[in-house]
């Protein structure tokens, strides 16, 4: 916490800051028993010992948002204290030596554009995906009455929002399609292709990278490219993506995308992320006429309020914990917890995989059907079951052209035994609704 130290260390210059350390011996205390991991070094199979977790529950539903692991815990704890303590002395930037809430933003939009690999400058700190992505697609300057704006079922509910606020409030004419099921990178290519050539004056369209409702992962370098040589611009939810999968921005080409840090960064909750190509950024109107930054930084597009402080100084934890796992063996890891269910239930007949086995289109998160479950009532009770007779704890989705579905959504620290819970539990209730 390189903040916090530069503070405690500037006490010696100036009495009312000495004073203030001096009543601060439990957070130095706690700053010096920080944990640090350097790059690939925690092993995929010791994820469980760093999360403290519910016990006697299998809890796959988490996709909602990441559990903190201890260390990231330790660290947002101490923040919360820091703050509540310094207060606006220290949010007010009138300390010396660096520590100040400008410094601590700065230091976590470093951390996460070197993470995604792009400019910090490109990089806004929002309180979730959701904020970053509706202020992206409300904030759209490019629109006039009539122009087209396209989602699709699986994209996220306030993101579908939003657009359709476009047409509510901008006059956009809103179009939606169904993605195919089941799904190819072939049939999606071609929805996506079918959708933009029968759209008259099309101007934005909405891709989700990994879908919350089934866990679809689409090819999105592939789309944006087909818009953009259509003329139409492309907003990108990753929110599941990032620190899911191992990619950078740059390998889905995008000119716009928001997430959730708190998601598979495992940041502390309230904790988002906008991006915007720096040549890009006039194309988002600034948020609500917020003229108090400077109109071409990306983060005048966020609006201005108090956030949780602590929650964004503890971001950079969070990065650190990230790369101590590494990207790519945390998206394997997160793909063979998927498979040892999927894998375990696959041969029954009743049970319906809503993402193809191809590994390009599916990671963590995978949604699925038992025949006969056709109404979200259906789904509900299916979701109650499985939580009450057997600990397993999942979702229901709606929203999907095809029906209602469960949403399995394995945590980095599930283990082996969490996904044959679930197997087990559907061997015996797959017929639950013939």
């Amino acid at each position: 916490m390189k903040n916090r130290r530069e503070f405690l260390k500037s006490a010696t210059l100036s009495a009312p800051v000495a004073l203030l350390a001096a009543s601060s011996s439990a957070t130095q205390a706690g700053a010096q028993a920080e944990i640090h991991f350097p790059p690939n070094s925690i092993p995929v199979s010791k994820l469980p010992e760093h999360f403290d977790v519910e016990p006697n529950v299998h809890n796959l539903e988490n996709g909602y948002w990441g559990i903190t692991p201890r260390s990231v815990a330790q660290v947002y704890a101490e923040q919360t204290a820091f703050v509540t303590r310094t207060n606006s002395i220290w949010a007010r930037n009138v300390l010396p030596g660096g520590a100040c809430l400008a410094a601590g933003g700065r230091e976590a939009r470093e951390s996460i554009a070197h993470m995604v690999g792009v400019q910090p400058e490109e990089i806004a700190i929002t309180r979730s995906g959701s904020d970053a992505l509706q202020l992206l697609i409300t904030n759209y300057k490019n629109i006039k009455p009539g122009d087209s704006v396209i989602y699709c079922d699986l994209d996220y509910d306030a993101m579908i929002a939003a657009m359709d606020w476009l047409g509510d409030h901008r006059g956009a004419r809103v179009v939606k399609f169904a993605m195919p099921e089941p799904a190819t990178t072939a049939n999606i290519l071609a929805a996506y292709e079918d959708v933009l050539k029968r759209t008259s004056n099309a101007k934005l369209l909405l891709v989700t990278q990994v879908s919350n409702r089934t866990g679809l992962v689409t090819p999105v370098k592939e789309i944006v490219s087909m818009a953009r040589s259509k003329g139409v611009d492309t907003i990108v939810d990753i929110a599941h993506g990032v620190a899911c999968l191992d990619f950078q921005i740059a390998d889905l080409d995008c000119d716009f995308a928001g997430w959730s840090v708190h998601k598979w960064t495992s940041a502390p909750l309230g904790t988002g992320a906008m991006y915007i190509r720096k040549s890009r950024v006039d194309d988002i109107d600034i948020a609500f006429d917020n003229h108090d930054l400077p109109p071409h930084e990306i983060t005048a597009r966020v609006p201005a309020g108090t956030i949780n402080f602590a929650a964004v100084l503890s971001i950079p934890s969070a990065v650190e914990f990230h790369h101590a796992v590494g990207a790519a063996a945390k998206e394997k890891h997160m793909r063979s917890l998927r498979n040892r269910w999927v894998d375990g239930i696959r041969e029954l007949p009743n049970v319906e995989i809503c993402v193809p086995d191809d590994p390009s289109r599916y990671c963590a998160i995978t949604s699925f059907r038992l025949k006969g479950m056709d109404t979200s009532e259906k789904a509900q009770k299916l979701q109650q079951v499985l939580f009450e007779k057997y600990r397993v704890h999942t979702v229901w989705r709606k929203g999907i052209a095809k029906g209602p579905v469960i949403r399995v959504t394995p945590g980095l620290y599930s283990t082996f035994a969490d996904c044959d819970a679930l197997a087990n539990a559907l061997r015996k209730e797959h017929a639950m609704f013939l």
